[in-house]
């Protein structure tokens, strides 16, 4: 395991705390149809599997859903790890009322975190192809709601987070600027500097005339709205002309397919919520009823690694 698939598995270990409150969503009152049917007590055995290639996020947690109830699961694929269809991703043998109180929500949440993981792994890749230095930031345009996990998601496809609140850096929108009465960026940028020295100031401009006053007053990283190419391409050169030039970031209407480019042209940084709205990947479950005494070797032949407790595969 990398360093980074150790950090993304890690991160989704300390969000346990969102397991009960993700299985209480699904079933406060519990589940009306197997009690209906009187499955209780009833032994059973369930899969997950990847349908098809998937960098996987959130399986750690869908552990600690079925742990919660009881369901001892074996985890086989942590977040950050990329696989192949078929590859089995946890397992474990429980009371199938259990297993049918727990699977549903937990598939449905490995399959939107996989989806948004494998998203941000396919913008990684193609933007360190061409500049390994070069990283993926994703905003924190996330869910509302929804945003720790969308943001452990994002950085188990090996994304990094622009900003997870407001609380974190200094970033001025144009929307700031209509309450700043035209001021020249140069008064904004000396203000920011003595109310916030240790700080970096970043700021969102929407043409190459902006982008020019705010290289000439000192701003630390210039994020570029909806510029094309060419237009990153340029406001590049006149950043690289500075003994110490500011960060271009390019953001809004980056894709997988362009994202290349936009490194090419100078851009040091990509800014995208993209992942956020990625198709869930697709996750399939297998539950079997096992009718073998638990404690027979026969079992434990036939489930083998299942019959454990939680651990890390190797």
């Amino acid at each position: 395991m990398s360093m980074s698939q150790a950090h993304a598995s890690h991160a989704f270990e300390r969000l346990d705390d969102l397991a009960e409150p993700l299985l209480l969503e699904d079933a406060a009152g519990g589940d009306l149809t197997t009690e209906a049917l009187g499955l209780h007590g009833r032994r059973g055995h369930v899969v997950f599997y990847a349908r098809g290639p998937m960098t996987v996020a959130g399986t750690e947690l869908a552990a600690a859903m079925f742990t919660r109830r009881g369901v001892p699961v074996v985890l086989h694929r942590r977040s950050g790890e990329t696989v192949k269809a078929g590859a089995q991703l946890l397992a474990g043998p429980g009371d199938a009322a259990d297993l049918h109180l727990v699977f549903k929500a937990a598939q449905t949440m490995v399959e939107t975190l996989s989806g948004m993981a494998t998203a941000a792994r396919a913008m990684v890749e193609a933007v360190e192809a061409v500049n390994p230095n070069v990283r993926v930031a994703c905003t924190r345009k996330a869910f509302p709601g929804g945003r720790r996990l969308s943001h452990v998601a994002v950085t188990a496809g090996g994304a990094i987070l622009h900003r997870a609140g407001l609380s974190e850096t200094i970033l001025i929108f144009a929307e700031h600027r209509a309450f700043l009465h035209d001021k020249p960026l140069s008064m904004v940028m000396d203000r920011l500097r003595l109310v916030a020295p240790e700080k970096k100031i970043a700021i969102e401009v929407d043409d190459i005339a902006e982008a020019r006053e705010a290289i000439d007053a000192g701003f630390d990283i210039l994020q570029l709205e909806r510029f094309s190419v060419a237009a990153v391409g340029e406001v590049a050169a006149l950043a690289r002309a500075l003994a110490i030039p500011p960060l271009i970031a390019a953001a809004g209407g980056v894709t997988v397919a362009n994202a290349a480019d936009y490194v090419r042209a100078g851009a040091g940084m990509i800014v995208t919520s993209a992942p956020f709205g990625a198709p869930p990947a697709d996750v399939n479950v297998s539950i079997a009823e096992v009718k073998l005494n638990w404690a027979t070797p026969l079992a434990t032949a036939i489930l083998g690694d299942s019959l454990l407790p939680l651990v890390p595969s190797s």
